[in-house]
């Protein structure tokens, strides 16, 4: 019986070392979870038991250190979670983030898995909570988007007079086709963009008229249109009175300023908040709506997950948000090579959500999670597991001798 239980503490240590020469192998590896033995005696209604055995190997899932590599396609998962990826029809999981983007849009792994999350709806937004699909990134050019909509914050100098210390421009009059000239008070001008992505040049001349009333006059790459005149008014306090439209005046340019190709151009100008003060006229913000095209020149990815396309004229649209998954018992997933497990009874369900909502953590861009394991205890415990093997070759040693001695009694 003792060689019996020898063989099964050889073979138990001889396991170990396994497990643990594993991890060793794998302490670079990104996103790798160590393992770690676990026995069992072996009993056979006997006071003394025949051995031991391994009852099962465990994976540690605590949460590896996180280190920049400033590569935007790199991502760890700071908190809980796992990648969801489709591997060759297979859904599996992994912590390992290190993605590259392929010709045709996808990102994936070193091993060809692509990452999954939510897509986007009809309006373009990310559909989050719904079924989890492959990432693509589209390479398509964004394109022109014409204004509809500017909103400018200025002050007027309560201080000038009625016909009084006027600047003078000289414009084009689109009713008559001749030379104008615009008395202003003070002007601020911004850039707006027709249907096919033009910019085009506004200036709005402001001259005081009035006790708190101003007439403003709106020219677009110097041709001015009389239609497009308003008011801004103030009450006493210098605030906005009765602005047209309630601060909200609808400026409209058809062909005759803009030319055939582009359609014709309306927008809001937003004047809310402005103000009459004794001090400088000055814009103090401006804001427009309307964008020329642009080609795509790279991607970004949020602490949640979202995939954001960037594009040559600075504007930035989602392509999609990575999607993770968490399980009650992750010790029950599948180690299944490359880094990756499958989801198994033991598991249980996967549980989906948003990176950062619920039990999930975020996602880190420009970083990878290292293995988890820690080198000097796998050492140590390695020494252990080697002083187990040899006390178990000495008990085969001991009933060796105990066994010549026998046969040496005739």
């Amino acid at each position: 019986m003792s060689f019996s239980q020898a063989l099964s503490g050889l073979n138990a240590a001889k396991s170990n070392l396994g497990v643990l020469g594993n991890n060793i192998a794998n302490s670079q590896t990104v996103g790798f979870k160590g393992a770690s033995s676990q026995f069992a005696d072996v009993f056979a209604n006997s006071q003394v038991g025949l051995g031991t055995r391994v009852s099962a190997v465990l994976q540690d899932f605590s949460e590896g250190n996180i280190e920049a590599t400033n590569r935007n396609l790199d991502l760890a998962i700071s908190g809980q979670g796992f990648y969801r990826f489709e591997q060759a029809g297979e859904i599996v999981y992994s912590r390992n983030g290190q993605l590259t983007l392929t010709p045709d849009g996808f990102l994936q792994n070193a091993q060809g898995a692509r990452i999954m999350g939510y897509g986007l709806n009809a309006q373009g937004q990310v559909q989050a909570g719904g079924q989890p699909q492959v990432l693509t990134v589209p390479a398509d050019e964004m394109p022109a988007s014409a204004t509809t909509n500017v909103a400018t914050t200025f002050n007027l100098d309560s201080r000038k007079a009625e016909g009084e210390g006027l600047s003078v421009s000289e414009v084009t009059n689109i009713a008559t086709d001749n030379p104008q000239d615009i008395n202003y008070h003070y002007s601020n001008n911004f850039t707006v963009y027709d249907s096919l992505g033009n910019p085009r040049n506004v200036t709005v001349y402001y001259e005081k008229t009035a006790s708190n009333t101003w007439d403003a006059k709106v020219v677009m790459d110097g041709s001015y249109d009389a239609n497009n005149d308003f008011q801004v008014e103030f009450d006493n306090s210098g605030t906005l009175a009765a602005p047209v439209a309630g601060a909200m005046p609808e400026l409209t340019f058809d062909d005759t300023t803009l030319g055939d190709d582009p359609e014709d151009l309306t927008f809001t100008l937003n004047v809310a908040g402005s103000t009459q003060f004794g001090n400088t006229s000055t814009t103090s913000a401006l804001t427009q709506n309307g964008y020329t095209s642009g080609a795509l020149v790279g991607i970004t990815i949020q602490d949640d997950g979202t995939i954001m396309r960037n594009y040559a004229n600075e504007q930035s649209r989602p392509a999609g948000q990575i999607a993770l998954a968490n399980f009650r018992n992750p010790e029950g997933l599948n180690a299944a090579g490359d880094n990756v497990w499958t989801a198994t009874n033991a598991s249980g369900q996967e549980l989906l959500g948003a990176p950062g909502t619920g039990v999930l953590g975020s996602v880190v861009s420009g970083a990878i999670e290292t293995s988890n394991v820690d080198m000097a205890k796998q050492l140590v415990d390695m020494i252990v597991s080697q002083r187990a093997y040899q006390a178990n070759s000495q008990t085969i040693k001991t009933q060796d001798e105990l066994l010549q001695t026998a046969i040496n009694l005739r």
